[in-house]
Protein backbone atom coordinates (compact mmCIF):
# COMPACT_ATOMS: atom_id res chain seq x y z
CA UNK A 1 0.00 0.00 0.00
CA UNK A 2 1.50 3.32 -0.84
CA UNK A 3 1.76 5.41 1.99
CA UNK A 4 -0.49 8.86 1.57
CA UNK A 5 -3.00 9.66 4.38
CA UNK A 6 -6.60 10.40 2.79
CA UNK A 7 -7.68 12.93 5.79
CA UNK A 8 -9.24 16.27 5.52
CA UNK A 9 -8.34 19.45 7.44
CA UNK A 10 -11.24 21.77 9.03
CA UNK A 11 -13.68 23.34 6.48
CA UNK A 12 -15.42 26.82 5.82
CA UNK A 13 -18.71 28.38 7.30
CA UNK A 14 -19.59 25.57 9.53
CA UNK A 15 -17.41 24.77 8.30
CA UNK A 16 -18.61 24.27 4.29
CA UNK A 17 -15.48 23.47 2.87
CA UNK A 18 -13.56 20.39 3.65
CA UNK A 19 -9.96 20.80 2.58
CA UNK A 20 -7.82 17.83 1.55
CA UNK A 21 -4.62 18.10 3.61
CA UNK A 22 -3.07 15.43 1.79
CA UNK A 23 -2.19 17.47 -1.78
CA UNK A 24 -2.19 20.80 -3.68
CA UNK A 25 -2.03 20.89 -7.29
CA UNK A 26 -0.88 23.93 -9.19
CA UNK A 27 -1.21 24.37 -13.03
CA UNK A 28 2.25 25.02 -13.63
CA UNK A 29 6.21 24.38 -12.97
CA UNK A 30 6.01 28.41 -11.81
CA UNK A 31 3.68 27.98 -9.36
CA UNK A 32 5.30 25.24 -7.31
CA UNK A 33 5.93 26.42 -3.23
CA UNK A 34 8.97 27.09 -1.31
CA UNK A 35 10.84 23.90 -0.30
CA UNK A 36 11.25 24.21 3.28
CA UNK A 37 12.43 20.14 3.76
CA UNK A 38 15.38 21.70 1.90
CA UNK A 39 16.38 24.52 4.66
CA UNK A 40 19.04 24.34 7.32
CA UNK A 41 17.22 24.54 11.03
CA UNK A 42 20.24 27.17 12.18
CA UNK A 43 20.05 29.54 9.43
CA UNK A 44 16.35 29.72 8.73
CA UNK A 45 14.61 30.31 12.09
CA UNK A 46 14.54 26.76 13.13
CA UNK A 47 12.85 25.69 9.98
CA UNK A 48 13.45 21.64 10.60
CA UNK A 49 14.67 21.62 6.78
CA UNK A 50 17.69 18.41 5.91
CA UNK A 51 20.13 21.36 4.92
CA UNK A 52 20.30 20.23 1.97
CA UNK A 53 21.04 23.67 0.39
CA UNK A 54 23.84 25.00 2.78
CA UNK A 55 25.13 21.40 2.42
CA UNK A 56 25.84 22.87 -1.64
CA UNK A 57 26.94 25.99 -0.99
CA UNK A 58 29.22 25.16 1.97
CA UNK A 59 30.52 21.60 1.13
CA UNK A 60 29.94 20.08 -2.02
CA UNK A 61 30.75 23.47 -4.14
CA UNK A 62 33.65 23.00 -6.68
CA UNK A 63 33.24 18.96 -5.82
CA UNK A 64 33.25 16.10 -8.16
CA UNK A 65 30.36 13.94 -8.33
CA UNK A 66 30.05 10.49 -9.56
CA UNK A 67 26.93 8.92 -11.21
CA UNK A 68 24.42 7.17 -9.01
CA UNK A 69 21.29 5.77 -9.18
CA UNK A 70 18.14 5.35 -7.47
CA UNK A 71 15.09 2.63 -7.83
CA UNK A 72 11.82 4.12 -6.91
CA UNK A 73 9.62 1.27 -5.96
CA UNK A 74 6.45 2.83 -6.23
CA UNK A 75 2.47 2.37 -8.30
CA UNK A 76 4.61 4.31 -11.00
CA UNK A 77 6.51 7.56 -12.43
CA UNK A 78 5.84 10.14 -14.96
CA UNK A 79 9.06 10.09 -16.98
CA UNK A 80 7.66 12.87 -19.06
CA UNK A 81 7.42 15.30 -16.42
CA UNK A 82 9.76 18.29 -17.10
CA UNK A 83 11.33 18.32 -13.53
CA UNK A 84 12.08 14.65 -14.03
CA UNK A 85 12.72 13.40 -17.79
CA UNK A 86 16.26 14.94 -17.50
CA UNK A 87 17.10 12.83 -14.68
CA UNK A 88 15.75 9.42 -15.28
CA UNK A 89 17.97 6.60 -15.45
CA UNK A 90 18.36 4.97 -18.91
CA UNK A 91 18.61 1.56 -19.88
CA UNK A 92 22.09 2.12 -21.97
CA UNK A 93 22.18 -1.11 -23.96
CA UNK A 94 17.97 -1.34 -24.77
CA UNK A 95 16.37 0.09 -27.38
CA UNK A 96 13.06 1.97 -26.92
CA UNK A 97 10.32 0.46 -28.43
CA UNK A 98 11.64 -2.72 -30.84
CA UNK A 99 9.87 -5.69 -28.79
CA UNK A 100 13.34 -6.84 -28.59
CA UNK A 101 15.47 -7.77 -25.08
CA UNK A 102 18.15 -5.95 -26.40
CA UNK A 103 20.49 -6.24 -23.15
CA UNK A 104 19.42 -9.78 -22.83
CA UNK A 105 18.35 -9.08 -18.79
CA UNK A 106 15.33 -11.00 -19.56
CA UNK A 107 12.79 -7.83 -19.74
CA UNK A 108 12.07 -6.14 -23.12
CA UNK A 109 12.04 -2.76 -23.61
CA UNK A 110 12.96 -1.48 -20.10
CA UNK A 111 14.33 1.46 -20.80
CA UNK A 112 12.98 3.78 -17.89
CA UNK A 113 12.81 0.34 -15.70
CA UNK A 114 10.08 -1.92 -15.41
CA UNK A 115 6.41 -3.05 -14.16
CA UNK A 116 5.73 -6.19 -12.58
CA UNK A 117 1.85 -5.16 -12.21
CA UNK A 118 1.36 -5.41 -16.33
CA UNK A 119 0.67 -7.95 -18.42
CA UNK A 120 2.09 -8.40 -21.91
CA UNK A 121 -0.98 -7.31 -23.99
CA UNK A 122 0.07 -4.00 -22.24
CA UNK A 123 -2.47 -3.70 -19.82
CA UNK A 124 -1.74 -3.08 -15.90
CA UNK A 125 -3.11 -3.75 -12.31
CA UNK A 126 -4.00 -0.35 -10.54
CA UNK A 127 -6.23 -1.28 -7.34
CA UNK A 128 -5.61 -4.61 -5.78
CA UNK A 129 -7.04 -6.30 -3.17
CA UNK A 130 -5.51 -6.04 0.68
CA UNK A 131 -2.94 -8.61 2.09
CA UNK A 132 -5.31 -9.33 4.82
CA UNK A 133 -8.40 -9.51 2.46
CA UNK A 134 -5.90 -11.98 0.65
CA UNK A 135 -5.63 -14.42 3.08
CA UNK A 136 -9.07 -14.10 4.69
CA UNK A 137 -10.47 -15.33 1.40
CA UNK A 138 -7.46 -18.08 1.76
CA UNK A 139 -8.48 -19.07 5.42
CA UNK A 140 -11.91 -18.61 6.00
CA UNK A 141 -13.33 -21.85 4.37
CA UNK A 142 -11.15 -23.74 6.28
CA UNK A 143 -11.65 -22.23 9.97
CA UNK A 144 -14.87 -19.73 10.11
CA UNK A 145 -17.07 -21.01 12.86
CA UNK A 146 -14.75 -22.89 14.06
CA UNK A 147 -13.27 -22.54 17.75
CA UNK A 148 -9.19 -23.37 18.72
CA UNK A 149 -10.14 -26.54 20.26
CA UNK A 150 -11.45 -27.50 17.40
CA UNK A 151 -8.76 -27.23 15.34
CA UNK A 152 -5.87 -29.93 15.28
CA UNK A 153 -3.03 -29.04 17.03
CA UNK A 154 -0.73 -28.52 14.10
CA UNK A 155 -3.50 -26.42 12.28
CA UNK A 156 -3.93 -24.10 15.49
CA UNK A 157 -0.74 -21.22 14.40
CA UNK A 158 -2.89 -21.54 10.86
CA UNK A 159 -5.97 -20.87 13.42
CA UNK A 160 -4.64 -17.92 15.32
CA UNK A 161 -3.47 -16.06 11.74
CA UNK A 162 -7.06 -16.52 10.47
CA UNK A 163 -8.15 -14.51 13.35
CA UNK A 164 -5.60 -11.89 13.52
CA UNK A 165 -6.20 -11.44 9.66
CA UNK A 166 -9.94 -11.45 10.16
CA UNK A 167 -9.71 -8.56 12.79
CA UNK A 168 -7.29 -6.51 10.29
CA UNK A 169 -9.82 -6.80 7.61
CA UNK A 170 -12.66 -5.77 9.89
CA UNK A 171 -10.88 -2.50 10.84
CA UNK A 172 -10.18 -1.70 7.35
CA UNK A 173 -13.44 -2.43 6.31
CA UNK A 174 -14.73 -0.08 9.10
CA UNK A 175 -12.31 2.66 8.11
CA UNK A 176 -12.87 2.47 4.48
CA UNK A 177 -16.49 2.59 4.51
CA UNK A 178 -16.58 5.41 7.23
CA UNK A 179 -13.83 7.65 4.53
CA UNK A 180 -15.80 6.62 1.43
CA UNK A 181 -19.11 8.28 3.09
CA UNK A 182 -17.50 10.75 4.28
CA UNK A 183 -15.94 11.79 0.85
CA UNK A 184 -19.22 10.55 -0.81
CA UNK A 185 -21.04 13.28 0.72
CA UNK A 186 -18.71 16.13 1.09
CA UNK A 187 -17.75 16.15 -2.70
CA UNK A 188 -21.03 16.46 -4.03
CA UNK A 189 -21.25 19.05 -1.02
CA UNK A 190 -18.17 21.42 -1.77
CA UNK A 191 -18.49 21.32 -5.25
CA UNK A 192 -21.99 22.75 -4.90
CA UNK A 193 -20.94 25.40 -2.22
CA UNK A 194 -18.40 26.56 -4.91
CA UNK A 195 -20.43 27.13 -7.72
CA UNK A 196 -22.60 28.97 -5.54
CA UNK A 197 -20.42 31.17 -5.06
CA UNK A 198 -18.51 31.78 -8.26
CA UNK A 199 -22.23 32.22 -9.81
CA UNK A 200 -23.05 35.27 -6.69
CA UNK A 201 -19.00 36.54 -7.16
CA UNK A 202 -19.51 36.37 -11.03
CA UNK A 203 -16.06 34.78 -11.44
CA UNK A 204 -15.19 31.69 -13.75
CA UNK A 205 -12.28 30.42 -10.94
CA UNK A 206 -12.39 30.94 -6.97
CA UNK A 207 -8.36 31.44 -6.63
CA UNK A 208 -6.78 32.96 -3.37
CA UNK A 209 -6.56 36.67 -5.49
CA UNK A 210 -10.55 36.65 -6.21
CA UNK A 211 -11.22 35.73 -2.62
CA UNK A 212 -9.13 37.74 -0.94
CA UNK A 213 -10.45 40.85 -2.74
CA UNK A 214 -13.93 39.90 -4.08
CA UNK A 215 -14.98 41.64 -6.59
CA UNK A 216 -18.78 42.18 -4.42
CA UNK A 217 -20.00 45.18 -1.61
CA UNK A 218 -21.60 42.70 -0.43
CA UNK A 219 -20.80 42.29 3.32
CA UNK A 220 -21.81 38.91 3.69
CA UNK A 221 -20.31 37.71 0.14
CA UNK A 222 -16.71 39.47 1.49
CA UNK A 223 -16.68 37.73 4.48
CA UNK A 224 -17.48 34.27 3.65
CA UNK A 225 -14.88 35.18 0.55
CA UNK A 226 -12.27 35.77 3.40
CA UNK A 227 -13.15 32.12 4.99
CA UNK A 228 -12.47 30.68 1.55
CA UNK A 229 -9.63 32.37 1.03
CA UNK A 230 -8.04 31.36 4.84
CA UNK A 231 -8.49 27.75 4.60
CA UNK A 232 -6.96 27.87 0.58
CA UNK A 233 -4.20 29.34 2.80
CA UNK A 234 -4.21 27.26 5.60
CA UNK A 235 -3.82 23.80 3.35
CA UNK A 236 -1.98 25.00 0.59
CA UNK A 237 -3.95 25.72 -2.14
CA UNK A 238 -3.97 28.08 -4.43
CA UNK A 239 -7.73 27.57 -5.91
CA UNK A 240 -11.07 25.55 -5.14
CA UNK A 241 -10.36 23.57 -8.11
CA UNK A 242 -7.58 21.88 -6.75
CA UNK A 243 -9.41 21.07 -3.69
CA UNK A 244 -12.36 19.77 -5.62
CA UNK A 245 -9.49 17.73 -8.38
CA UNK A 246 -8.09 16.15 -4.38
CA UNK A 247 -11.76 15.85 -3.00
CA UNK A 248 -12.54 13.95 -5.81
CA UNK A 249 -9.48 11.69 -6.30
CA UNK A 250 -9.44 11.00 -2.62
CA UNK A 251 -13.26 9.99 -3.39
CA UNK A 252 -12.38 7.69 -6.27
CA UNK A 253 -9.75 6.14 -4.15
CA UNK A 254 -11.77 5.00 -1.00
CA UNK A 255 -14.29 4.10 -3.45
CA UNK A 256 -12.24 1.81 -5.26
CA UNK A 257 -10.84 0.13 -1.85
CA UNK A 258 -14.14 -0.31 -0.70
CA UNK A 259 -15.56 -1.69 -3.87
CA UNK A 260 -12.39 -3.61 -4.72
CA UNK A 261 -9.69 -3.81 -1.89
CA UNK A 262 -12.29 -5.68 0.60
CA UNK A 263 -13.84 -7.68 -2.10
CA UNK A 264 -12.92 -11.22 -1.07
CA UNK A 265 -13.35 -12.44 -4.84
CA UNK A 266 -11.36 -9.80 -6.19
CA UNK A 267 -8.34 -10.97 -7.99
CA UNK A 268 -7.08 -8.80 -11.27
CA UNK A 269 -4.44 -10.86 -11.21
CA UNK A 270 -4.97 -12.47 -14.16
CA UNK A 271 -4.13 -9.14 -15.63
CA UNK A 272 -0.48 -9.99 -15.53
CA UNK A 273 -0.85 -13.19 -16.18
CA UNK A 274 1.22 -15.13 -13.76
CA UNK A 275 1.15 -17.19 -10.92
CA UNK A 276 2.03 -14.74 -7.54
CA UNK A 277 2.64 -17.65 -5.63
CA UNK A 278 5.14 -19.09 -7.81
CA UNK A 279 8.58 -17.02 -6.67
CA UNK A 280 10.96 -18.49 -8.82
CA UNK A 281 8.66 -16.59 -11.39
CA UNK A 282 11.23 -13.55 -12.45
CA UNK A 283 10.60 -12.46 -16.19
CA UNK A 284 6.75 -10.93 -16.07
CA UNK A 285 5.28 -7.64 -16.50
CA UNK A 286 5.72 -5.12 -19.02
CA UNK A 287 7.72 -1.59 -19.53
CA UNK A 288 5.29 0.67 -18.94
CA UNK A 289 6.37 2.32 -15.61
CA UNK A 290 3.75 5.23 -15.45
CA UNK A 291 0.80 3.20 -15.04
CA UNK A 292 -2.64 4.42 -15.10
CA UNK A 293 -1.61 6.23 -11.33
CA UNK A 294 1.59 7.95 -11.45
CA UNK A 295 0.96 10.34 -8.38
CA UNK A 296 2.60 8.92 -5.38
CA UNK A 297 5.48 7.61 -7.39
CA UNK A 298 6.22 10.72 -9.50
CA UNK A 299 6.18 12.88 -6.14
CA UNK A 300 8.77 10.18 -4.67
CA UNK A 301 10.81 10.73 -7.19
CA UNK A 302 11.09 14.78 -7.55
CA UNK A 303 11.55 14.14 -4.03
CA UNK A 304 15.17 12.30 -4.10
CA UNK A 305 15.72 13.92 -7.55
CA UNK A 306 14.07 16.62 -9.07
CA UNK A 307 16.07 18.31 -11.58
CA UNK A 308 18.05 20.98 -9.94
CA UNK A 309 19.67 22.52 -13.09
CA UNK A 310 16.49 23.98 -15.01
CA UNK A 311 15.04 26.84 -13.11
CA UNK A 312 11.82 25.05 -12.91
CA UNK A 313 9.27 23.75 -10.51
CA UNK A 314 11.21 21.74 -7.55
CA UNK A 315 14.45 20.89 -6.58
CA UNK A 316 15.28 17.38 -5.04
CA UNK A 317 17.83 16.63 -2.79
CA UNK A 318 20.22 14.93 -4.75
CA UNK A 319 21.04 16.34 -7.95
CA UNK A 320 22.76 15.01 -11.29
CA UNK A 321 23.95 12.87 -11.73
CA UNK A 322 22.19 11.10 -9.71
CA UNK A 323 19.05 9.04 -11.63
CA UNK A 324 15.77 7.66 -10.88
CA UNK A 325 15.05 4.37 -12.24
CA UNK A 326 10.82 3.34 -11.72
CA UNK A 327 9.97 -0.02 -11.05
CA UNK A 328 6.27 -0.47 -10.74
CA UNK A 329 5.53 -3.05 -7.97
CA UNK A 330 2.59 -0.99 -5.67
CA UNK A 331 -0.88 -1.43 -6.36
CA UNK A 332 -3.59 0.77 -4.94
CA UNK A 333 -3.99 -1.50 -2.24
CA UNK A 334 -1.62 -4.23 -1.06
CA UNK A 335 1.71 -4.82 -3.10
CA UNK A 336 2.31 -8.91 -3.33
CA UNK A 337 5.66 -9.96 -1.72
CA UNK A 338 6.69 -11.79 -5.16
CA UNK A 339 6.82 -8.40 -6.67
CA UNK A 340 8.81 -6.93 -4.43
CA UNK A 341 10.97 -9.07 -4.03
CA UNK A 342 11.48 -9.02 -7.76
CA UNK A 343 11.57 -5.10 -8.13
CA UNK A 344 14.43 -5.38 -5.79
CA UNK A 345 16.42 -7.68 -7.34
CA UNK A 346 15.65 -6.35 -11.00
CA UNK A 347 16.65 -2.86 -9.43
CA UNK A 348 20.26 -4.19 -8.44
CA UNK A 349 20.81 -5.82 -11.07
CA UNK A 350 20.46 -3.40 -13.00
CA UNK A 351 22.89 -1.06 -11.16
CA UNK A 352 20.78 0.80 -8.45
CA UNK A 353 22.83 1.95 -5.49
CA UNK A 354 19.84 2.74 -3.26
CA UNK A 355 16.43 1.69 -3.61
CA UNK A 356 13.24 3.66 -2.62
CA UNK A 357 10.48 1.89 -0.28
CA UNK A 358 7.39 4.09 0.02
CA UNK A 359 5.10 1.25 1.19
CA UNK A 360 4.04 -1.02 3.46
CA UNK A 361 1.73 -3.19 5.20
CA UNK A 362 1.20 -5.34 8.04
CA UNK A 363 1.05 -9.48 6.74
CA UNK A 364 3.84 -10.58 4.47
CA UNK A 365 2.95 -14.40 3.32
CA UNK A 366 6.19 -14.73 1.44
CA UNK A 367 8.74 -12.56 3.72
CA UNK A 368 11.27 -15.13 3.78
CA UNK A 369 11.34 -13.67 -0.71
CA UNK A 370 11.64 -10.29 0.22
CA UNK A 371 14.56 -11.02 2.80
CA UNK A 372 16.27 -12.97 0.04
CA UNK A 373 16.02 -10.13 -2.09
CA UNK A 374 16.98 -7.72 0.36
CA UNK A 375 20.22 -10.25 1.43
CA UNK A 376 21.15 -10.38 -2.25
CA UNK A 377 21.13 -6.17 -2.53
CA UNK A 378 23.45 -6.33 0.72
CA UNK A 379 25.96 -7.98 -1.20
CA UNK A 380 25.77 -5.75 -4.22
CA UNK A 381 26.15 -2.75 -2.04
CA UNK A 382 23.04 -1.50 -2.29
CA UNK A 383 21.16 0.89 0.81
CA UNK A 384 17.32 0.47 1.06
CA UNK A 385 15.24 2.91 3.16
CA UNK A 386 11.77 2.53 3.74
CA UNK A 387 8.93 4.24 5.01
CA UNK A 388 7.80 3.52 8.76
CA UNK A 389 4.19 3.71 7.63
CA UNK A 390 0.78 6.38 8.02
CA UNK A 391 -1.54 4.30 10.74
CA UNK A 392 0.20 6.26 14.28
CA UNK A 393 1.24 3.31 15.78
CA UNK A 394 4.33 1.68 17.54
CA UNK A 395 5.88 -0.64 15.09
CA UNK A 396 8.36 -2.28 17.66
CA UNK A 397 4.67 -3.87 19.09
CA UNK A 398 3.37 -4.41 15.62
CA UNK A 399 5.42 -5.69 12.87
CA UNK A 400 5.40 -3.84 9.13
CA UNK A 401 6.50 -5.30 6.19
CA UNK A 402 9.21 -4.78 5.15
CA UNK A 403 10.84 -5.81 8.24
CA UNK A 404 14.05 -3.97 9.47
CA UNK A 405 14.97 -7.62 11.14
CA UNK A 406 15.21 -10.59 9.53
CA UNK A 407 13.09 -13.67 10.36
CA UNK A 408 16.05 -14.64 12.60
CA UNK A 409 15.58 -11.33 14.90
CA UNK A 410 18.99 -9.93 13.08
CA UNK A 411 18.65 -6.44 12.19
CA UNK A 412 19.11 -5.84 8.25
CA UNK A 413 22.29 -4.17 7.63
CA UNK A 414 21.51 -2.59 4.42
CA UNK A 415 17.87 -1.48 5.49
CA UNK A 416 17.32 2.27 7.38
CA UNK A 417 13.52 2.96 8.65
CA UNK A 418 12.66 6.55 8.58
CA UNK A 419 9.33 7.83 10.31
CA UNK A 420 8.14 11.59 8.96
CA UNK A 421 8.34 15.04 10.98
CA UNK A 422 7.08 18.69 10.54
CA UNK A 423 8.59 22.36 9.98
CA UNK A 424 8.20 23.31 13.62
CA UNK A 425 10.64 22.48 16.38
CA UNK A 426 7.55 22.20 18.92
CA UNK A 427 4.88 19.63 20.44
CA UNK A 428 3.80 19.22 16.27
CA UNK A 429 7.76 18.05 15.13
CA UNK A 430 6.37 14.61 14.85
CA UNK A 431 3.85 14.10 12.53
CA UNK A 432 0.41 13.09 13.69
CA UNK A 433 -0.09 10.29 11.55
CA UNK A 434 3.46 8.66 11.74
CA UNK A 435 4.33 5.54 12.63
CA UNK A 436 7.29 5.10 15.32
CA UNK A 437 9.28 2.74 17.61
CA UNK A 438 12.38 3.03 19.86
CA UNK A 439 13.66 -0.16 17.84
CA UNK A 440 12.55 -0.16 14.85
CA UNK A 441 12.40 3.33 13.60
CA UNK A 442 15.93 4.90 12.58
CA UNK A 443 15.24 8.68 12.30
CA UNK A 444 12.67 11.12 11.27
CA UNK A 445 12.67 13.35 8.05
CA UNK A 446 10.35 15.54 6.63
CA UNK A 447 7.27 14.45 5.65
CA UNK A 448 4.27 17.23 6.07
CA UNK A 449 3.47 19.78 3.48
CA UNK A 450 6.33 18.09 1.37
CA UNK A 451 5.94 19.79 -2.45
CA UNK A 452 7.00 18.22 -5.14
CA UNK A 453 6.10 16.79 -9.00
CA UNK A 454 3.49 15.53 -9.85
CA UNK A 455 2.16 14.00 -12.85
CA UNK A 456 1.46 16.43 -16.30
CA UNK A 457 3.72 19.20 -15.61
CA UNK A 458 2.16 19.65 -12.21
CA UNK A 459 3.30 20.09 -8.73
CA UNK A 460 1.91 19.70 -5.38
CA UNK A 461 1.93 19.40 -1.40
CA UNK A 462 1.77 15.87 0.35
CA UNK A 463 1.91 14.30 3.85
CA UNK A 464 3.30 10.82 4.56
CA UNK A 465 6.38 8.69 5.73
CA UNK A 466 5.96 8.45 1.83
CA UNK A 467 7.65 11.57 1.30
CA UNK A 468 10.06 11.53 4.21
CA UNK A 469 11.91 8.06 3.05
CA UNK A 470 12.86 9.70 -0.08
CA UNK A 471 14.03 12.67 1.73
CA UNK A 472 16.74 9.81 2.88
CA UNK A 473 16.93 7.96 0.04
CA UNK A 474 18.49 11.56 -1.48
CA UNK A 475 20.66 12.08 1.35
CA UNK A 476 22.09 8.26 0.36
CA UNK A 477 22.36 9.12 -2.93
CA UNK A 478 24.31 12.53 -2.43
CA UNK A 479 26.33 10.71 0.26
CA UNK A 480 27.35 7.84 -2.46
CA UNK A 481 27.89 10.42 -5.50
CA UNK A 482 30.22 12.37 -3.73
CA UNK A 483 31.96 9.72 -1.65
CA UNK A 484 31.81 6.17 -3.88
CA UNK A 485 33.29 4.16 -1.58
CA UNK A 486 30.77 4.14 0.95
CA UNK A 487 29.13 0.93 1.38
CA UNK A 488 25.51 0.51 2.52
CA UNK A 489 26.46 -0.06 5.88
CA UNK A 490 28.13 3.19 5.85
CA UNK A 491 25.87 4.87 4.60
CA UNK A 492 23.16 4.03 7.18
CA UNK A 493 25.63 4.83 10.24
CA UNK A 494 26.39 8.35 8.69
CA UNK A 495 22.86 9.07 8.15
CA UNK A 496 21.87 7.83 11.73
CA UNK A 497 24.84 9.34 13.71
CA UNK A 498 24.75 12.53 11.86
CA UNK A 499 20.94 12.84 12.47
CA UNK A 500 20.16 16.05 15.47
CA UNK A 501 19.26 14.37 18.86
CA UNK A 502 16.44 16.32 19.66
CA UNK A 503 14.49 16.09 23.46
CA UNK A 504 11.63 18.16 22.19
CA UNK A 505 8.25 17.29 24.18
CA UNK A 506 5.77 16.30 21.28
CA UNK A 507 2.53 15.13 21.01
CA UNK A 508 2.79 11.13 20.66
CA UNK A 509 1.15 10.08 17.19
CA UNK A 510 -2.65 9.19 16.93
CA UNK A 511 -3.12 11.07 21.08
CA UNK A 512 -2.89 14.04 23.50
CA UNK A 513 -0.39 12.97 25.56
CA UNK A 514 3.24 14.18 25.41
CA UNK A 515 6.24 12.33 24.76
CA UNK A 516 10.51 12.93 24.35
CA UNK A 517 10.94 13.08 20.78
CA UNK A 518 14.27 11.18 21.62
CA UNK A 519 12.08 8.27 22.41
CA UNK A 520 10.02 7.60 19.15
CA UNK A 521 13.28 6.14 17.18
CA UNK A 522 16.49 4.60 17.92
CA UNK A 523 18.60 7.78 17.36
CA UNK A 524 16.07 10.30 18.77
CA UNK A 525 17.16 12.23 15.97
CA UNK A 526 16.24 14.22 12.79
CA UNK A 527 18.02 13.91 9.73
CA UNK A 528 20.79 16.49 8.66
CA UNK A 529 22.67 16.28 5.57
CA UNK A 530 24.91 19.02 6.35
CA UNK A 531 26.20 17.10 9.65
CA UNK A 532 26.24 13.43 7.21
CA UNK A 533 28.63 15.49 4.98
CA UNK A 534 30.59 16.16 7.18
CA UNK A 535 31.09 13.34 8.94
CA UNK A 536 31.82 11.33 5.26
CA UNK A 537 34.85 13.74 4.86
CA UNK A 538 36.00 12.58 7.47
CA UNK A 539 35.40 8.54 6.43
CA UNK A 540 36.79 9.19 3.27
Amino acid sequence: MRFSPLSCQAGLVALLLPLAAAAQTTPSPSAAQPQWHLLDPQQNNGVMGLSAERTYQELLKGRTATPVTVAVIDGGVDTAHVDLRGVMWHNPKEIAGNGKDDDGNGYIDDVYGWNFLGGQDGRNIDVEAYEDTRMLARLEPLYQGKTRNQVPAAKREEFDLYQQVKKSYQTHYKEDNEHYDQYKDEYPQTQAVADQMKQALGVSRLDTATLRNPPTDNADLRRISQLFYQNLKAGGYADMESVLDDMKHAYEQTKNLVEYSLDLKFNPRSIVGDDPDNLKQRFYGNADVTGPDPTHGTHVAGIIAGDRTNNVGIMGVAGLPVRIMAVRAVPNGDERDKDVANAIRYAVDNGAQVINMSFGKYFSPHREAVEEAIRYADTKGVLLVHSAGNESIDIDTKKQYPSPVFLNTKTIPNLITVGASSRTNDQELVADFSNYGKKNVDVFAPGVQINSTLPNNTYGNESGTSMAGPMVAGMAAVLKSYFPKLSPEDLKRIIRESATPLHTKVLKPGGKTTIDFAELSNTGGLVNLYKAVQMAQQVQ
